[in-house]
């Protein structure tokens, strides 16, 4: 199922650090596109991205206040520009770098709450335009779209704990209703701004799963992976979410192995026996999402000690593992667990595989097999002393077993296929074990993609409309040298007369044009196609002449294709 990597953490309640704290010479989103060739080699397929879009403390918020649904650090509201983390063009750029490295992105939808409103109660929202126009811009909001105003939505698992002003999108809106689609418009704008692959649901506990079900199969986000906040320890009213009442449509974060692994590390004494069949991932595990530490555990309920046990765990078990950036990160601030969990990340791509298979259990030691591939056997140890046991398994008479985690010697399995292996002590979480036959691995897979990333120009939006007198700069996209380029444009030709033209044009960095186009009334969906000469940005501008007073500046979207590079 490959691994995902949390590519955020906080400093207390401050988010990242920004430049030039920890070290930073440059936004969040260009530190982690300059890492995203080292993300790739070490084993991980995906990355999680925070919330991208403005939020109520402007360059200081961490995300989860959302402001404009349509601001990606682009316009000038709330004191900034950027986000905490950059730009709109750092940030598509961020993406693209991930995927010419072969990674999914996801990133973290807030469909609970708004911040930063106005009026009494703060129920209303104004946004600027492409102009700067506060009151012009996109989905402005009212203060019948929110909870208390109208009745809560059905089907809130509850208990609600919106931070912020609490969206209604069922009963929210005029006409009732109408705010779900609204949420669900500047979903797919920005999913196709992007070329995103799915989602992390904040607050799952808070919505509508009627909303959140119809949200997930709507437009663009129809299929996409989708992964949700649901905070409970209950097991089965996890599944009933999953199964009942979103029907399969999402997975979710397991807190209840999370619960079972803080204990396992921070305490002593802990009956090991309990990572049998532990957490939703026990039961459910291709809906199950494991994980260790994320930016709220780690605020608040750390796990401070031995926490690569825990890694072992996740790392060579099934589900879908996901590792904290914080952990990871040998960044200031950071915990550098990089070295000790590259190793788990190849064991979990290259030889963890298949149904899991307890092998023996006591207070102080779990060892189980997974039984595809070429199999593994995982012995996990929580005595500060090392423990020697003696298991059957899989792989046969007199095969010679290598740990790929190098913490223990090669063994043979004896006659009747039993492996006798010495797991060293728990020193630092360093008590575990991961035994397979030598010499597995492979040349890591080309999983270079390229990326359909849209632009649209409009007046209430970010981007400026086209424009008559004006060389209107729709996109700059950082593109791979020697790579194909290509910008198709649809347009609003509303009353256009035979001498109306849009002109589109591609630039690379030093101004020199590289292909132009254009287009009249019925030539909607044409392209500008050409070759990236230098890795670098190249610039799509758009150009208008004789437009009609009834359609002065049309609105249009630009769908661009193209290949970033891996470094």
């Amino acid at each position: 199922m490959g691994v995902l990597l949390q590519g955020f953490y906080q400093l207390g309640t401050t988010g990242v650090p920004l430049p030039p704290e920890g070290g930073l010479t440059g936004s969040w989103w260009d530190h982690l596109a300059a890492q995203a060739a080292s993300f790739s080699r070490a084993g991980f397929t995906a990355i999680w991205l925070p919330p991208v879009t403005k939020g109520a403390s402007g360059k200081a918020s961490v995300g989860y206040d959302v402001f404009d649904d349509y601001d990606l650090g682009s316009k000038n509201q709330m004191g900034s520009i950027a986000t905490r983390y950059g730009t709109r063009e750092q940030l598509t750029r961020c993406v693209a770098m991930m995927r010419a490295n072969g990674l999914d992105v996801y990133v973290d939808m807030v469909e609970n709450q708004r911040g930063g409103g106005s009026g009494p109660g703060g129920f209303t929202f104004r946004y600027a335009d492409a102009d700067g126009v506060v009151g012009g811009g996109r989905f402005p909001k009212e203060p019948d779209d929110f909870h208390p105003n109208v009745p809560q939505d059905p089907n809130v698992p509850g208990p609600d704990f919106s931070f912020g002003s609490d969206l209604a999108p069922i009963n929210g809106g005029h006409p009732r209703g109408s705010l779900a689609g609204r949420l669900i418009d500047s979903a797919d704008w920005l999913t196709r701004s992007l070329d995103l692959q799915g989602y992390r649901i904040d607050d799952a506990k808070g919505q509508s799963s009627d909303f959140l079900l119809r949200f997930l199969n709507s437009k663009s986000m129809a299929g996409k992976f989708a992964v949700a906040e649901y905070f409970d320890g209950n097991v089965p009213k996890v599944q009933d979410w999953i199964f009942r009442q979103m029907q399969g449509r999402a997975t979710a974060f397991d807190f209840s192995l999370r619960f079972t692994l803080a204990n396992m590390c921070n305490s002593r004494p802990f009956n090991m026996a309990m990572l049998d069949h532990a957490g939703l991932v026990g039961s459910t595990p291709f809906q199950a999402v494991t994980f260790v530490e994320n930016h709220d555990t780690d605020r608040s309920e750390p796990v401070f000690q031995n926490k690569m046990l825990a890694y072992a765990y996740i790392l060579t078990s099934e589900g879908y593992p996901c590792v904290f950036y914080k952990d990871y990160s040998t960044d200031e601030f950071c915990f550098g667990l990089k070295p000790e969990i590259d190793k788990l990340l190849f064991v979990h791509e290259h030889v963890a595989d298949g149904d899991t298979l307890q092998r023996f259990k006591d207070f102080d030691v779990f060892a189980y097999e997974r039984l595809g591939g070429a199999h593994l056997l995982v012995g996990l140890n929580n005595n500060p002393d090392a423990r020697t046991i003696t298991v059957f398994t899989g792989f046969g008479a007199n095969v010679e077993l290598h740990d790929y985690v190098g913490h223990g010697a090669d063994v043979r399995t004896n006659g009747v296929g039993q492996a006798t292996i010495r797991i060293p002590p728990n020193t630092n979480g360093s008590g575990y074990v991961c035994y397979s036959r030598p010499g597995l691995g492979r040349a890591a897979p080309s999983r270079k993609h390229g990326v359909t990333q849209m632009f649209e120009g409009a007046q209430d939006l970010d981007i400026k409309p086209a424009t008559p007198g004006e060389a209107v700069e729709i996109a700059r996209l950082f593109c791979e040298a020697g790579t194909p380029i290509r910008g198709a444009l649809n347009f609003d030709e509303r009353d256009f007369a035979p001498s109306t033209r849009l002109t589109l044009e591609l630039l690379d960095s030093s101004g020199t044009r590289l292909g132009t186009r254009a287009f009249a009334k019925g030539e909607q969906g044409r392209s500008v196609d050409a070759v990236a000469g230098a890795t670098g940005f190249h610039v799509f501008v758009i150009l208008a002449s004789d437009t009609p007073e009834t359609n002065r500046k049309p609105r249009y979207e630009l769908t661009a294709n193209y290949q970033a590079p891996q470094t």
